[in-house]
């Protein structure tokens, strides 16, 4: 990257539109907005134009016009990026866009990267790494608590709350240093009780944040869940009520569904990424029998498993064979067909399930139920949308390790090894939380983080 050049991409979607924004950013910006864009006043100009100002004009490719549109202006540092910004507004639709940008690499801009805004952002101190991957979790976020949560953490909550920590940390470092190096001075000793209370405080804090990681990632990127059963027990059905219309086919010859039916759908506040499977059945049909494997392998590999039962039918081997494999996941039995007559002995494979829940997947109401188990068996229920949140795996293992650096000085004072241990295990948490918010993230990380970033971003 090029940070002392003028970058140009389209910040909107592709498609058609309304409108489709054109983003420049860097020390060229007016010079080449000048090129592209003509003020409908003739008395104005771009290179005069002050910050949170807007034209209205005509864009311009060489000397032929080509649409009109605004211009939105931005003087560093009071931009997204820190830098000059200019964000040209042309009328929705891939040509237009495509020719506006055209026209600015032609004046002088170069292409964006993916995620090229939002780093100049974190390099001109705009934001911190934790608010840059917040930003990214925000544009993917399905609902309405996963954006709550992405939007604290733009807005500085995960920052804060790491920043609290560290605060504590390096004030009681700075204590145990001096008292180490510098015997001479007759530095007084930590006294043990606050020592222990302190590092205790922000134990608990890390803790928090790691037991609460699993239930935020759902929210913010839903998650992957088999849906399965004996033919018949109603998977499609189920498919069906959570889709909102019929995705799959339902019939009562057994053996309808033979491959992995595949919808995202959104289930309360969560994601759900939903796979109907072939029904759980010994066959002798090759077609079949290759569908029963790939269920099986669907529900190892899913996050949440929703097992659905024939209520109306007695228990079968396929039934118990299918809860037993069922008790090392995270997994919810539907004892289905509620409306009918029940034979079925739910209390049988209840050891194997969080929860058996009665249903019946024709009917509406059945939706809400089945919303309200997997938010607690999820724990998105408990989940503070405004609070402080990790995200991703490079958050979770610093966070990680900081506990553990934390842990081990508590181990250290508890075990009478001394404060000179004591003060290399909090030198381990310090390093691990710097890490976190990216005060000392190497050049590595930081790619890592932006991979994911689209352009325009």
């Amino acid at each position: 990257m090029m940070e002392n050049s003028t970058i140009a991409a389209i910040a909107t979607p592709p498609g058609q539109g309304g409108i489709a924004v054109v983003r420049l950013s860097g020390p060229e910006s007016y010079r080449v907005a000048e090129q592209v864009f003509r003020p409908a006043d003739s008395r104005k100009r771009v290179a005069d134009a002050k910050g949170y100002t807007a034209l209205y004009g005509q864009f311009a490719d060489g000397e032929e016009l080509f649409d009109d549109g605004i211009a939105l202006f931005y003087r560093a540092p009071r931009s997204y990026t820190g830098e000059d910004v200019v964000e040209l507004s042309c009328h929705g639709g891939s040509a237009v866009a495509r020719r506006l940008v055209e026209a600015c690499l032609a004046a002088g801009a170069v292409p964006a990267g993916p995620g090229e805004y939002t780093r100049r952002a974190l390099l001109n101190g705009k934001l911190s790494l934790t608010q840059a991957e917040a930003v990214m979790d925000l544009i993917s976020a399905g609902g309405r608590q996963g954006a709550a949560l992405a939007n604290a953490a733009r807005e500085g909550a995960l920052a804060k709350k790491i920043g609290a920590q560290q605060q504590v940390l390096t004030s009681l470092q700075a204590h145990l240093t001096a008292w180490v190096d510098f015997p001479e001075e007759d530095v007084p000793a930590l006294e043990t009780g606050a020592l222990r209370e302190s590092l205790t405080g922000v134990k608990a804090g890390l803790e928090e944040l790691i037991e609460n990681y699993n239930a935020a990632a759902v929210l913010r990127e839903g998650i992957d869940c088999a849906i399965v059963g004996r033919p018949n027990a109603g998977k499609s059905t189920l498919l069906n009520l959570l889709a909102g219309f019929d995705r799959a086919i339902v019939t009562p010859i057994a053996g309808t569904t033979r491959d992995v039916v595949e919808q995202t759908v959104q289930l309360g506040e969560i994601r759900l990424n939903l796979f109907d499977t072939a029904g759980l059945r010994e066959t002798d049909d090759p077609v079949e029998a290759e569908g029963v494997r790939r269920s099986w392998a669907k529900l190892a590999e899913a996050g949440l498993v929703l097992a659905v039962f024939d209520g109306s039918s007695p228990l079968a081997k396929e039934d118990l064979d299918l809860a037993r494999r069922c008790a090392e996941c995270r997994a919810i039995a539907l004892v289905n067909k509620e409306d009918l007559p029940i034979q079925f002995d739910a209390e049988v494979i209840a050891p194997y399930f969080a929860m058996v829940i009665p249903v019946c997947c024709k009917e509406e109401g059945a939706k809400k139920v089945i919303a309200a188990a997997v938010a607690r068996l999820l724990g998105t229920a408990r989940i503070d949308p405004h609070a402080a949140s990790l995200s991703g795996q490079r958050q979770l293992s610093a966070a990680l390790r900081a506990r553990d650096g934390v842990s081990g000085a508590l181990e250290a004072l508890d075990t009478g090894f001394g404060l000179d241990a004591v003060s290399v295990c909090v030198d381990d948490a310090l390093e691990a939380l710097y890490e976190l918010t990216g005060e000392n993230a190497s050049e590595a990380v930081i790619d890592e983080v932006f991979e994911k970033f689209c352009v325009g971003k």
